[in-house]
């Protein structure tokens, strides 16, 4: 929320779900992801946005939106809007997080006509369901779930016409690292063996079995925050690894410093304008620190 205010991207609807905070966020943080500091608050940041971002379109535009998406660990993320916005929403775009987080999201989407006037105007069929925890509208679904149980999550999607036979893009951003190994493995495992066709985007840490890494967890731990997953994040190989090993046919993951020299530069140097950086060091240990992971399975040559 900071980052938007202050000019880093464009995010209109943002607003509606976070306050403005009052303290100011260095801008390593801003630039990168999460910091040590930040504890286990994960916000978007313009590296991560962007980097994300680049995936999920080129996949819609492959695919031309004949599609859905599966938002794991959604929380306030305005995705729906943004591509709503550019004209490149899905055939169907689902939510899921713990039913606690998505009563709170349709609490602000109901009282905010900015958030459920593109719901409505993107619906079509019968009338909107909306219950405490949950939403369903023919393109857009938020489903309250555990993602620590696929059959669960999978009944429940069903129940919100998931269609497993269309091309399929799971994106999960620092979700896995919560989950132990198994649970994380059996979650991956459930979404290679359902979808013919499909992506799965991870966002999270990587490279935490150094010292910089540990004093990550050492900070995060202290504020009762427990990276469940972190084993897996040990290197850029250990992440590909878990996603091959668990069905998918192709993976993989570049360290977020490799991301934001990959963005194209006229922006970096426009954002980089925006607030002064003396502590270069600090934001590339940060960006070396987490990591975008894609994996794909395609059995019709997309």
């Amino acid at each position: 929320r900071f980052a938007v205010s202050v000019g880093y991207w464009k995010d209109p609807y943002i607003q509606y779900f976070v306050r403005q905070p009052k303290e100011r966020k260095a801008p390593e943080i801003n630039r990168g992801k999460l910091a040590p500091e930040l504890g286990s608050q994960c916000r978007c940041y313009y590296a991560r946005v962007h980097g994300v971002s680049y995936l999920i379109k080129a996949f819609l535009k492959k695919t031309e939106c004949n599609c859905q998406i599966v938002n794991l660990g959604a929380g306030m993320d305005t995705l729906f809007w943004r591509l709503k916005d550019e004209n490149l929403l899905p055939r169907k775009y689902f939510e899921v997080d713990f039913p606690m987080i998505v009563a709170r999201k349709i609490h602000n989407i109901k009282s905010k006509p900015p958030l459920s006037k593109p719901i409505m105007e993107s619906h079509s069929g019968d009338s909107l369901l909306i219950d405490s925890h949950s939403l369903e509208s023919s393109r857009y679904s938020i489903v309250g779930a555990d993602l620590r149980f696929s059959s669960d999550l999978e009944e429940k999607l069903k129940k919100h016409n998931l269609d497993i036979h269309l091309p399929t893009l799971l994106v999960a951003e620092c979700v896995l690292v919560y989950m132990t190994p198994q649970q994380s493995a059996s979650l991956l495992k459930w979404a290679a063996s359902t979808f013919p066709v499909a992506m799965f985007i991870n966002y999270e840490q990587v490279n935490m079995m150094d010292r910089f890494g540990q004093i990550m967890i050492e900070n995060l731990q202290r504020r009762q925050c427990n990276l469940a997953g972190v084993e897996v994040c040990r290197s850029l190989d250990s992440q590909r690894e878990r996603l091959l090993l668990n069905g998918w046919e192709t993976a993989r993951a570049i360290d977020m410093m490799k991301v934001y020299s990959f963005l194209p530069q006229a922006d970096v140097k426009r954002i980089e304008g925006l607030e002064f950086l003396d502590e270069k060091e600090l934001f590339e240990q940060l960006m070396q620190h987490y990591c975008i992971c894609w994996a794909s399975k395609d059995s019709s040559n997309l």
